[in-house]
């Protein structure tokens, strides 16, 4: 069974590692701020989403899970809090 652990981290981590690669790459490649944001948030979202479901079976105890889930929860309210105020300022200075 630990193996099958193992393996689930890992495919976890690494396709969360893909997302933030693919939201990098959109963050560089896009033309314009709006769809930068666009693509750096859904991608990192997801991303940091399955890094830690990955690492959820890993942790010792429920307490070390329940942290690992707030702290998604945490950059999750933080990062739509934050490219809001980008996307009004990026639409502010177009006009």
């Amino acid at each position: 069974m630990s193996a099958l652990l193992d393996a689930w981290t890992v495919l976890a981590v690494a396709a969360g590692v893909f997302f933030f690669l693919a939201g990098t790459v959109g963050l560089l490649r896009f033309p314009d701020a709006l769809t930068r944001l666009h693509a750096l948030t859904k991608a990192d979202n997801l991303g940091l989403g399955l890094i830690v479901f990955g690492l959820l079976p890993q942790v010792a105890d429920v307490w070390m899970a329940l942290k690992l889930v707030a702290i998604w929860l945490l950059v999750l309210l933080a990062g739509a809090v934050v490219s809001q105020r980008v996307a009004r300022v990026a639409r502010a200075q177009e006009r």
